[in-house]
């Protein structure tokens, strides 16, 4: 009978490895696709104007051009995914609500670590070293929440641009 114990708690163990190896993979996921829907495709950002970050020009005119250091970094990071980026300007509200309702995938201005919007959309974690970016508080970008596989593939590239 202990043979028989023992061969059934093999039995289970590598089942349990398996099922939990077969989720593993999967992780992290994008319930709503995210990253999927925008490599290759089209990023559609919120800019929300805050010193050398994000600069707007042409507001007057109608023809807005987003210019800034995070408006570098996030075109850098749509080239590395091949992806198109529309730019949306907005007051940082504005561009939640914007996530919240799927209208945009990413929203960057002065946000940082220390942002109120943490409850109603993902965060990126702080980032304190990017290029160009001197801040009291380390700077984050805002996601759809639950987006993980986008959050992490952005918090990936923003590694590699990071001086630290």
């Amino acid at each position: 009978m202990d043979g028989t114990r023992r061969i059934i708690a093999a039995l289970a163990a590598i089942a349990l490895a398996g099922a939990i190896g077969g989720c593993a993979a999967d992780i992290p996921v994008d319930p709503d696709g995210t990253y999927d829907r925008v490599a290759g495709g089209e990023l559609r950002v919120g800019a929300s104007p805050d010193g050398e970050l994000v600069t707007v020009d042409g507001a007057t005119s109608g023809a807005e051009r987003v210019d800034g250091v995070l408006v570098d970094l996030v075109e850098d990071f749509a080239e590395s995914i091949d992806a198109d980026v529309t730019w949306t300007v907005g007051s940082e509200e504005s561009l939640v609500v914007a996530i919240e309702e799927g209208s945009l995938d990413l929203a960057i201005g002065g946000m940082t670590d220390q942002t109120p919007w943490a409850d109603r959309v993902g965060v990126t974690r702080g980032f304190a070293e990017l290029p160009g970016v001197e801040r009291e508080h380390p700077v984050v970008m805002l996601a759809p929440l639950g987006e993980n596989r986008f959050i992490g593939e952005l918090e990936r590239f923003l590694d590699e641009r990071s001086a630290g």
